[in-house]
């Protein structure tokens, strides 16, 4: 249930802090799945290991890949092709964003002290 929701919430926060177009660009949809899977803990291992899905090179990259592209296909109608094509041009740059996060949380305790590292992220620059 906290994956769902943390899901959800990661959609909100890009609708909030991008304005996501989400019914006519593909590329902001890409881009909001592509981090809602990554950020929620959607690919995690335990959650690949209940799937019985196992991998060692490149393992959540893919995940999150498949997720993304399973999600668009899920609520637009588009061509297999094209959706592929849109989520691999925004995958690096969307992959990489961790807001609201500092890095990717491997869990609830885990995501306090990433979220309390992106709250500082410029703490000490400010302090020269």
């Amino acid at each position: 249930m906290n994956r769902v929701v943390t899901h959800e919430l990661i959609h909100a926060f890009d609708h909030c802090r991008a304005h996501v177009d989400w019914f006519d660009n593909f590329r902001h949809l890409a881009c909001s799945e592509i981090r809602a899977a990554s950020l929620s803990g959607d690919c995690s291992f335990s959650s690949e290991a209940a799937r019985l899905n196992f991998g060692l090179k490149q393992h959540h990259q893919e995940c999150v890949r498949g997720r993304a592209l399973r999600s668009i296909l899920a609520v637009r109608k588009i061509d297999t092709a094209e959706a592929e094509k849109i989520v691999d041009e925004v995958f690096d740059t969307c992959f990489n964003d961790h807001a609201p996060f500092g890095r990717i949380p491997h869990g609830a305790k885990d995501a306090k002290f990433a979220h309390r590292h992106y709250e500082n992220r410029d703490r000490y620059y400010a302090n020269l």
